[in-house]
């Protein structure tokens, strides 16, 4: 059955480790990978749309291009004056990343200023994708009226999906990240969390306290990722289901490990309905993704979908 998913956040011009002490430039950000991976799984008659803000220079614009080259659908973008992409560098370790960012004018930061654009792209979605970071680098305000369509969307019945991508260095307060972590969880359908951000802090002792707590904020949905430790799903009033991690030889670059489970998870589970199968796929293709360098590995070197 075809349909629309909208992926909503900040995509960012990203720099990568080449070979000696070059860098390559590249595009990504945790909603837009999830796009980007959702893109390359569902059947030609889903469209996946990026809603975002860029502004009108040159990066801008390549950034755009670039976009609409994955297939990801770039109508949603509002252009911005005066403001440009924002950038992050990925710093490698034995397999594991860090990030430095520059995104102090970034465009993204207004993607909720106008309401009734937002409104608009919601409505015209079935799934709906944000983010912990998402919600970050927004005003109060503006967090707002993106939760309030939010909510509107999810009482439609329409899957809204979100991963809560806990990042404290994005928020100036504690208090208002948890509390604002909480109310995204209240507007979705499906939570997406990463354990040890869960446990990081909220203080979860276990995953079940982690599947409890969505579950007493509205959640009916909720997939758990612990990394290589596996999945645990909470899908309405079905038992709990473990699915464990997929094999990997040589950790190469995790990014985008979670955000590459993300897409390929909702690009099954929206094609069958069945949640233990597309865990099972999505963990074979986080699995890919992280033996490979960068946010964003090509299709021919993921797991094919039958």
């Amino acid at each position: 059955m075809a349909g629309r998913m909208l992926s909503i956040g900040e995509c960012m011009v990203e720099l990568m480790q080449a070979e000696g002490d070059m860098l390559r430039k590249g595009y990504a950000g945790d909603t837009f990978n999830t796009a980007y991976y959702a893109r390359l799984f569902l059947p030609t008659d889903w469209s996946v749309d990026y809603l975002t803000a860029v502004g009108t220079d040159t990066v801008s614009n390549e950034m755009l291009a670039f976009i609409e080259k994955t297939g990801v659908g770039t109508g949603s973008i509002r252009r911005v004056e005066g403001r440009s992409p924002g950038l992050y560098m990925i710093h490698l370790k034995d397999g594991e990343r860090s990030f430095s960012y520059w995104r102090s004018v970034s465009a993204a930061k207004t993607l909720a200023d106008d309401a009734a654009h937002l409104r608009t792209a919601i409505e015209a979605s079935d799934i709906i994708v944000f983010s912990g970071i998402t919600l970050a680098i927004l005003a109060p305000s503006a967090v707002e009226t993106l939760l309030s369509e939010l909510r509107r969307a999810k009482a439609a019945g329409k899957r809204v999906v979100f991963d809560p991508n806990i990042r404290p260095r994005l928020w100036d307060d504690k208090q208002y990240m948890l509390e604002t972590i909480s109310a995204g969880a209240r507007a979705s359908s499906l939570v997406m969390p990463s354990f040890d951000d869960e446990a990081a802090h909220f203080a979860d002792a276990n995953i079940g306290a982690t599947i409890a707590r969505y579950r007493g904020l509205g959640v009916e949905n909720i997939v758990v990722k612990d990394g290589p430790k596996g999945v645990t799903l909470s899908f309405g009033d079905a038992p709990l289901q473990f699915v464990p991690s997929a094999k990997v030889e040589k950790i190469v670059d995790t990014t985008s490990a979670g955000d590459s489970f993300n897409g390929a998870f909702l690009a099954r589970y929206a094609i069958d309905g069945d949640a233990t199968a597309a865990a099972k796929f999505a963990a074979e293709t986080a699995a890919a993704v992280i033996q490979h360098h960068g946010a964003l590995v090509a299709g021919d070197k993921l797991p094919a979908t039958a």
